[in-house]
């Protein structure tokens, strides 16, 4: 080969070959390996990004699919026996000296031994829901397909054979049809379920949200110096409706009294790995199933209701059990008015700046600030919200429209309104640069020819100008919300808690409620994966919630994109 090619080398024209050493100093010139420079760069930032969804994907959603139960016995070296029926979540290899440091009697030779993290749920029974075994001393393993995993509503799981079920004290169905009997009495108690939490979080809440109504407006009338002796009418009226609403809620109170013992009905009598039989009131349960009777196919559908549950219900036991939607609610929320508000501030700043103000040393000087405004720390921002708009601006609004609340503050405390205009801030030097840049890309022609055809310098910037600049305008909204969404540091100040039990919109008027406080799906991967109290049920809720996050953002990003690639095409022949 190297023969082959000093012949060709010497066939060649010495002219060819000084072309040739000329070439690499063009071609480099030419900008060609700066592309694949910056191709390369973006195909290295999109395999981290996927990859990022690849882990959080594999680690939180394996969470939703139902595993084997595992029944076995568990033998410690010189200790008795223990029967247990558990889901093996992981396994790991660990050295004999570290599981001698944990007290551990190892008296074979193997230098790895494999461990087992393992389910064992019946929390009331054994204190904490998971263990971790030897492998080796984890024998006679099976998996018998009459083992049950029961979902409550408290204390998690539960692990055992169903036996039986009673109905008022009776046994109406024996191990043979208990399943069969089981699923007939969940539907009908998820059916009770639901018609008690449209009452509570429905019509009661919403008498209870009337009552304090009218209790601020008997309040305001007391302000104003009003009397019941020279304002009778109105108190005589405010007593009316309140009689109306009390006598609302003992109806209703009748109505849930009555739901609450009919879902009493039901008793599950199960038998646990050990012998015993618990009896576990059907109320008190939320789902049943046997994961070693299914199929793939029945555990595919499994999974996906349980995804589906994850993301429409509230959650439950420290947020380590139950659903996440609230923080899917206050975070796009949240989201939708720090859009709303940021963008014509950021708009009409970046036109001033570009349009109206002179240039000169002021000017740049406030380029410079904002410029530095985008590398604040953001707690920082926090800090100044609940300075600023908590403390001084929501007081001032307590005391000027809402002094009948007193001492209890209304928008003189966090909530999402003060969150999404701190979060406006926080963004705000984004939307400038972004639009100043577009609004410094279009041709001075555009402006001239408008002005010559007799519109005024205001009609140009509305009708021409501004539309032109809409993709570097949604460009920076793109930006601002991909930062928004994922911030936790500053909302921990000025809105964001652990659990909030009424939405920021419902069915009471003025049915948004922009002075409660909110969940956030940052905060919520913060205060599960780090204050929970237990801490391998939080670990994959804490990967499912992060990557349902990042969904959530490349949603509210995609259908900004969208946005923006259809105001491009519509201007691109002005910009051409």
């Amino acid at each position: 080969m190297a023969n082959i090619a000093d012949e060709i080398a010497a066939a060649m024209p010495k002219t060819l070959v000084a072309q040739d050493t000329r070439g690499v100093g063009a071609y480099v010139r030419s900008g060609a390996p700066y592309v694949w420079v910056t191709a390369a760069a973006i195909a290295f930032a999109f395999i981290i990004t996927l990859s990022l969804l690849i882990l959080t994907a594999t680690r939180g959603l394996p969470h939703f699919w139902p595993a084997d139960l595992v029944q076995g016995r568990y033998q410690a070296t010189g200790e008795e026996a223990v029967p247990l029926l558990v889901e093996i979540r992981s396994t790991e290899e660990v050295t004999s000296e570290r599981l001698k440091g944990a007290g551990m009697q190892i008296t074979d030779d193997k230098p790895l031994h494999e461990r087992l993290l393992v389910k064992v749920a019946n929390r009331d029974v054994y204190g904490a829901d998971f263990r971790y075994l030897l492998s080796d001393w984890f024998v006679e393993r099976s998996t018998p397909e009459s083992a049950g995993v029961f979902e409550r509503v408290e204390w998690g799981n539960f692990h055992g054979f169903l036996e039986g079920v009673e109905e008022n004290g009776t046994r109406v169905a024996d191990a043979s049809k208990a399943w069969d009997a089981f699923d007939e009495r969940l539907d009908r108690a998820d059916d009770l379920r639901g018609q008690i939490r449209d009452i509570e979080k429905g019509e009661i809440s919403s008498i209870n949200y009337a009552l304090e109504q009218l209790r601020l407006d008997e309040r305001r009338l007391q302000l104003k110096g009003r009397t019941r002796e020279n304002a009778a009418a109105d108190y005589a009226e405010i007593d009316d409706q309140r009689k109306h609403e009390q006598a609302s809620y003992e109806k209703l109170r009748v109505e849930l009294d009555k739901l609450k013992q009919e879902l009493a009905r039901d008793t599950l009598v199960i038998k646990t790995v050990d012998g015993n039989e618990v009896k576990l009131p059907l109320a008190k349960v939320l789902d049943g199933y046997r994961p070693n009777d299914m199929g793939v196919f029945a555990k595919t559908i499994f999974f996906f209701r349980k995804l589906g549950e994850f993301v429409s219900e509230d959650p439950r036991e420290a947020n380590t059990e139950g659903g996440i939607f609230p923080a899917i609610f206050g975070t796009v929320m949240m989201v939708i008015i720090m859009s709303i508000v940021v963008m014509p501030f950021g708009v009409l700043a970046a036109l001033y700046l570009r349009e109206y103000a002179k240039q000169g040393f002021v000017t740049q000087a406030i380029r410079i600030a904002v410029n530095n405004l985008a590398g604040v720390p953001s707690i920082v921002y926090g800090m100044f919200g609940l300075g600023f708009f908590v403390y001084f601006v929501g007081a001032a609004i307590d005391r000027a429209f809402y002094a009948e609340s007193l001492p209890a503050p209304t928008f003189g405390t966090p909530g999402i309104l003060w969150s999404s205009l701190t979060l406006a801030l926080l963004t705000l030097p984004v939307v400038i640069v972004a639009t100043e840049e577009g609004l410094a890309r279009i041709p001075r022609s555009v402006r001239e020819a408008s002005l010559a055809l007799g519109a005024t310098k205001a009609e140009t910037l509305w009708r021409v100008v501004l539309p032109m600049a809409s993709p570097a305008m949604m460009t920076g909204l793109i930006l601002a919300i991909a930062r928004a969404a994922g911030e936790v540091a500053p909302l921990m100040l000025v809105g964001v808690v652990k659990l909030a039990p009424s939405l920021p919109l419902d069915g009471d008027t003025p049915f948004v409620h922009l002075e409660r406080k909110f969940m956030h799906l940052g905060f919520h991967i913060y205060d599960v994966g780090f204050q929970s109290p237990n801490v391998e049920a939080a670990r994959p809720l804490v990967y499912a919630t992060a990557f349902l996050l990042v969904l959530v953002i490349l949603a509210l990003n995609l259908s900004a994109i969208s946005i923006r690639n259809r105001l491009r095409e519509r201007y691109k022949a002005l910009e051409a």
